[in-house]
């Protein structure tokens, strides 16, 4: 290794630095990176589609994965050098549940993205519950109380309330079990026996991949789900469900996928990644810029087969700032999917630790951990002194300004409470967190002890 970039190396090392670096060449530029075929895959497909990858001297090659699980094998293989990732699967690898492997993320791809979809069956049974306006439409957001006696009624029949979802630790798994319990239904929970998610739950949520999810639920298999886009739109217009609540009312501008490599790929390729971080930030820019005006050309280029493949006219439904719920009734949704405004791609810590507390909360952690174990395990995984390095260099080049950015000294967001039940988050203090929530493990409970 060149001493240029042993020092670059030295330094992508330490979370403290603070100088800028110049652009040096990357030491690994064929790179295949793999995703899901979500809309919010959208900086990939913009990196690579705009040249944003070439001009910082990379060639990608954007690979479609079948499911989340075989995506993270991949790249923990090396078969994929990086690749999109739910918030939640860097996190469970470092930690050890389910795959294990050291990852990380340098970059978060986006704020929400995700909404909750019921079959049309169930959705008329929860109409009666829902308040209506003076026009007879639906009040967002909807509670999942009004849910509740549906599935109340399904049990007096004796029938499993089917509900789907992604992936174990997706933001979608934990976005719906947080819907469910402000509403006072329980999800159900994990335990180091029994991965299925259904212990003592009121509902039976399981996994189901992405572009499966409408002809699931069509089928009868599941009567609702949560998954990012398309999926909920292709359900409003194959006729065949309704979006109940997007997951910016769940929590408002909630982070949802990162970037994620593994942890020995980033060390030995340091330039590689300040290259990869860097196109990334700027395809994140060009979707936001100019009040989402790039948009349009975007979901042209996400419709393509070789990216999402669904048709264009459901991609803009959410991603040119509507979002349709019942036939005809699309509402403004400037901020369904933000891809760089409200400092999203910074990779915050507080994020990171929201993730776990979730996990915690539902079993998944079976045990307690002290507040600095949270801090620890996402300093390990969420990674801004590599992000800074790559915006400082953007800003150097003159490719962004440093108004742009806002590099958080401490990298946890203010607490706040913009969530559907109003408790306020603060990730420095996750266990107190925890406690506050109404339905979950708390302090020095297990599963066992909780479900008995």
């Amino acid at each position: 290794m060149s001493p240029r970039k042993l020092h670059t190396a030295l330094i992508l090392t330490s979370a403290l630095v603070t100088q800028p670096v110049f652009a040096a060449e990357p030491e690994t530029d064929e790179l295949t990176l793999g995703f899901i075929k979500l809309t919010d895959m959208a900086p990939l497909a913009i990196a690579k589609e705009k040249g944003f990858f070439e001009e910082e001297g990379l060639f990608v090659t954007l690979e479609a994965q079948s499911n989340w699980k075989v995506l993270l094998d991949r790249v923990i293989a090396g078969e994929l050098q990086g690749a999109q990732m739910l918030a939640g699967q860097p996190l469970a690898a470092t930690i050890g549940y389910g795959t294990a492997g050291d990852v990380i993320t340098p970059f978060s791809m986006d704020l929400s993205g995700n909404a909750i979809t019921m079959s049309n069956a169930v959705w008329d049974e929860m109409k009666p519950y829902v308040p209506a306006d003076t026009e007879g439409k639906p009040i967002h957001p909807i509670s999942a109380a009004a849910l509740k006696p549906v599935i109340e009624s399904y049990a007096e029949r004796g029938e499993p309330f089917n509900l789907g979802m992604v992936f174990p630790v997706s933001t979608h798994n934990y976005e719906l079990r947080y819907w469910l319990a402000a509403g006072g239904i329980n999800p159900g929970f994990y335990s180091p026996d029994d991965v299925s998610g259904q212990i003592a739950g009121d509902v039976l949520i399981s996994v189901t991949p992405p572009p499966q999810m409408p002809a699931t639920m069509e089928a009868g298999t599941i009567l609702g789900y949560a998954v990012g886009e398309p999926w909920n739109q292709a359900a409003v217009v194959k006729g065949i469900g309704v979006p109940v609540i997007a997951d910016h009312d769940i929590w408002n501008y909630n982070p949802e996928k990162v970037f994620g490599v593994t942890k020995a790929f980033a060390e030995e390729n340091p330039q590689t990644m300040i290259a990869l971080t860097k196109a990334l930030i700027r395809a994140a820019i060009w979707l936001d810029e100019n009040d989402n005006a790039n948009r349009p050309e975007a979901v042209e280029i996400l419709a393509r087969s070789e990216y999402v493949g669904a048709d264009a006219a459901v991609i803009a439904n959410s991603m040119t700032g509507t979002f349709e719920f019942e036939p005809g009734d699309k509402r403004p949704a400037p901020d369904f999917n933000v891809f760089f405004r409200n400092n999203a791609t910074f990779p915050y810590y507080s994020d990171a630790v929201w993730y776990l507390t979730q996990m915690r909360r539902w079993g998944q952690i079976a045990e307690d951990k002290p507040d600095a174990w949270y801090d620890e395990a996402a300093k390990s995984v969420y990674r801004p002194d590599i992000y800074r390095l790559a915006a400082e260099e953007l800003i150097a080049e003159g490719k962004a300004t440093s108004e742009m950015f806002d590099f958080d000294a401490d990298g946890y967001r203010e607490p706040t409470s913009a969530f559907i039940d109003g408790i306020t988050y603060d990730g420095t203090t996750p266990n107190a967190y925890i406690d506050s929530l109404t339905i979950g493990l708390k302090t020095g409970l297990t599963v066992e002890t909780a479900t008995n």
